[in-house]
């Protein structure tokens, strides 16, 4: 008893879950009034009840396409001067047609009958088939961008890891070496401080100038991991002190109106970046223009520099790491430099909070 009340409480739901295709059977019950009432239209009508019940979508689609079919054999019928002649054998099994169409020359009604079922099937045809397939296009680039950050994700941890190994490798080489080097000679002074105090100075004089080294090193590394102006006074200042640092002319435009998330700063500095210096070291400019701008959610870039073009993301590691790394934020690297110039590099990523 249970079960039999909880099919009938589900069956509205059920039926509003259909949504259009639950019109499918119905229509399709036109077949009776068409072609009579044989097996075969028996079978058509219950194919479309099974297509409503186990794949709405498909029903909903044919909904629209059954309703023009029919409304034009419908104006193809109504063109006779007689639809089913009396005393006709074809009246058999036609129980609906006089009832429809009448047994005399087409009327009015029958041609607006068709004219109903042809608007009804045009008015469905954006609110199924073309919903399906906005649906289907979405789920295409859903699938796309899944790809996409599938491939971006790996790059992402690839990069992460090659980036604790350089920072690794950087410590170890050079501040890690030279504060070795500091502790030995700290060792070396005290054992001399009183029995060659020339001895002494000279290695305070090595040890003062070994930590101020490794103080440079330390400063440029925490740099190239997050340099403390885009910390403290946000990318646009940043990007106006790389362009200040720049060893060719270069300005900068920047409108942001806002400090942006830190991971998308820090993305886009670095992309700026690389971009002044391929500019510098490889397109032979004589000067480069960085403009900066967010709207509409997103964070455009442009470095506009007047060189020998010829910039290749395929062919360089520089701007595919930067590809890379505005990948794992949705972002797009695009590349213009004809031969003979100028070179464009546009950026572009989500720069909402």
């Amino acid at each position: 008893m249970d079960t039999m009340e909880s099919v009938v409480n589900a069956l509205p739901r059920r039926l509003r879950a259909l949504g259009w295709a639950g019109l499918f059977p119905f229509v399709m019950l036109v077949c009776f009034v068409c072609w009579g009432m044989r097996p075969w239209t028996w079978t058509v009508v219950a194919a479309a009840l099974a297509a409503a019940l186990l794949v709405p979508a498909v029903a909903a689609d044919l909904l629209p396409v059954a309703l023009i079919g029919f409304a034009l054999y419908w104006f193809a019928l109504v063109q006779r001067t007689s639809i089913l002649p009396p005393g006709s054998p074809t009246t058999v099994g036609y129980p609906f047609h006089s009832v429809v169409f009448g047994d005399g020359p087409p009327h009015v009604v029958d041609l607006a009958a068709g004219a109903a079922l042809l608007a009804l099937g045009a008015w469905l045809v954006p609110r199924t088939i073309g919903v399906h397939s906005g649906l289907a296009r979405s789920n295409r680039e859903l699938l796309n961008r899944i790809r996409r950050l599938t491939i971006t994700r790996v790059d992402a941890v690839d990069t992460a890891t090659a980036e604790l190994q350089r920072i690794e490798r950087d410590l170890h080489d050079g501040a890690q070496a030279r504060l070795v080097a500091l502790g030995i000679s700290l060792r070396a002074m005290e054992r001399l401080i009183r029995t060659s105090p020339d001895a002494a100075v000279a290695l305070a004089t090595e040890s003062r100038e070994n930590s101020a080294r490794a103080l440079a090193e330390l400063r440029a590394l925490v740099r190239g991991i997050n340099p403390p102006v885009l910390a403290e006074r946000g990318l646009g200042d940043a990007i106006r002190a790389l362009a200040l640092d720049c060893s060719l002319p270069a300005t900068a435009e920047v409108d942001l109106p806002r400090r942006l998330p830190p991971p998308v700063e820090t993305a886009a500095y670095f992309a700026v970046a690389e971009a002044l210096a391929n500019a510098a070291k490889h397109a032979g400019a004589r000067s480069v223009n960085v403009r900066v701008a967010c709207s509409s959610g997103m964070l455009r870039i442009e470095v506009t520099d007047d060189g020998t073009g010829g910039a290749d993301p395929s062919r360089g590691t520089g701007l595919r790491g930067v590809e890379r790394r505005l990948g794992t934020f949705d972002g797009v690297l695009a590349v213009s430099s004809p031969p003979g110039g100028p070179t464009i590099v546009v950026i572009e990523m989500p720069c909402a909070s």
